[in-house]
This record gives C-alpha cells, structure tokens and sequence, in this order.
C-alpha cells in the first residue's frame, strides 16, 4: 500500500488534502501506538480537523481538505506524544476548557472537565445568595493555569479576584491566560502557600475556591505516566493522605473568610468523609458534598457563620 501523500501548502498557509490520504495517515499513525480520541484531538486543535469534519470524510473520502498545519508536523507531535508520553496539550500549547482554550506548557497542572464543575458551583451558589455582580471580592487558591479565576473573572466583571500559588511558573502562565481576555487588572496575582498571600484581606473574602493538590503520593506513584512524568507533582500530590493541602486551606477558612463567605473545594474521589470532617473542624457551617459528573462526591461547600443581626 502506497504511503498517503503528504500535505502541501497553499498560498493562505493552509495545507492540501485529500480525505482518503489523511484517513490513510490516521491509521498509520494509531498503527504505531495511542489512543484515536487523542490522535483526533491533535487533529482538531493543531491540525483545525473537528471531530464532526472528521466523520464526514468516512462518507466522502474524496473531499479536498485544508489543514493548518503540515501532516509532518501533527505526525512529529504524535511520536512524541507515543514515545515519551508528552501530553497532546503540553505540545499544542492549549487547551479547550468550559468555553476558553488556555494556553498550557510544562510545569503547570492540565485543567481536567471536571473542574469545570467548580465553576458551576460558584455560580449557583451565588446566584441562590440574591447578588447579581456577584461577590465583591473572591480569590483561587492555587491558581495554576488560572483557568478558575479566569472563568470567575469573565463571570463577574464588577468583582475583584484574587489568584494564588506558590509556584512562578504558574503564575507567569495564569498571567497570560489573564492577560489574553484582558482581565489583569481585575485578578490580583499573589505568589505564596494559601491564605498566606491573602492576609490583608482576612475577614474580607466572600468567595474562595480550590482545587488544591489532593492525590494521595502512593496513587500518583501509580499514575499513568503521561501525567507521573509530566505534570508537576507539586499541583498533584496531597502529601502521604492526599489531604494536606485541604488540611490548611480547612484550618485557617474561618479566619479568613468574611461573615457568610463561601468556601468550594475539589477533592479526590473517595476524600468526601474526611473532607466535610476538616471544614466541620475548622468552624465552617453548611458543610455540603456535590457531585461530579459521574456522581462521585468530588466537590464540597461550607460557609464562615453570618453575623447575627
């Protein structure tokens, strides 16, 4: 069987060809290893092939087709990705999250679908509080891409946000995920461990959200190595539990939080008991556990008591 015949440029910096070729070159390349969702990822977000476009061309193989990039490229990605487990999103430089593509590089946690969730939360918790501009001020504890502050940023355009972590490389990338929606002046990025940064606001805060590393060191040890080797264990491992770091976010929340301010958080999938208890502990009221979208308890809320009238 011939080789397919390798794209070829155009004037608009486009590259030729046809449906049956590429159809040709997928299977070559799943031939040699990985998965087809994540070959027709690369195709969609490198290459410009949506999946829906993708599927038509098993219907009409003789389609001409212009992709953004050359097959030798996607094809040089995709080994890398094959050979040495590089995540698809460390080599595009992106990834599509909610209704945003951040852009990602090593160093810095891979936002997952379900911390998309998180965001939901946060919205229906405050829509149910009656204030339409949402919280005058909130912050991310443990920023990372900054996709969460993001999200909440755009959510909110009256409020003033807060985007915390203790690594520089986070932050220089939350930066330019801020700064691509125009949103720096409205996040203040803070570098340090939690609440620590956010001091001069204790008492202040009417919204924070998390999603702090909460992976047990004995599960990330067994972890596929596409995210072992490659994400940063530092946005990944909880210490020994996994609840270190929802340990100190719990203890100080009461300090912290202003009167009637709400606390989310994310947790490992069988974390909920243990979870709900810190938050209790801490002296935080309304101590609820939500679901993902599997219905796995993967998200918690609790509140600093009111102030009495």
């Amino acid at each position: 069987m011939a080789a397919p015949a390798h794209s070829t440029g155009t004037r608009a910096g486009r590259h030729a060809i046809r449906g049956h070729d590429l159809l040709q070159w997928r299977r070559q390349q799943l031939s040699r290893g990985g998965q087809a969702a994540g070959l027709d990822w690369l195709l969609d977000l490198e290459g410009g092939m949506g999946w829906q476009q993708l599927q038509q061309l098993r219907l009409h193989p003789e389609t001409l087709l212009h992709l953004q990039v050359p097959l030798e490229r996607l094809e040089a990605l995709w080994q890398r990705h094959c050979n040495g487990q590089e995540p698809l999103q460390y080599l595009v430089g992106q990834c599509p999250w909610r209704d945003l593509t951040l852009q990602v590089a090593p160093g810095v946690l891979i936002p997952r679908q379900e911390t998309e969730l998180l965001v939901d939360l946060a919205l229906a918790i405050w829509a149910g509080a009656g204030s339409p501009d949402g919280p005058r001020r909130w912050a991310d504890l443990g920023t990372g891409s900054g996709c969460l502050a993001l999200a909440l940023a755009l959510a909110w355009p009256q409020s003033q946000g807060h985007a915390i972590d203790r690594s520089t490389e986070a932050l220089r990338q939350a930066a330019a995920n801020l700064n691509s929606q125009g949103l720096e002046h409205r996040v203040q990025l803070l570098e340090g461990e939690w609440w620590m940064p956010l001091q001069p606001h204790w008492g202040a805060l009417d919204l924070v959200v998390s999603n702090p590393p909460y992976i047990p060191r004995w599960v990330w040890q067994g972890l596929e190595p596409v995210v072992r080797d490659h994400e940063p264990a530092l946005a990944l491992v909880g210490g020994d539990d996994g609840l270190e770091a929802l340990r100190a976010i719990a203890s100080a929340a009461a300090l912290a939080l202003a009167p009637g301010g709400w606390l989310l958080l994310e947790h490992h999938h069988d974390q909920s008991a243990a979870v709900l208890e810190l938050l209790r502990a801490g002296g935080l009221v309304e101590v609820t556990p939500h679901p993902d979208l599997e219905g796995q308890w993967r998200f918690a809320s609790a509140r600093r008591a009111p102030e009495r009238p």
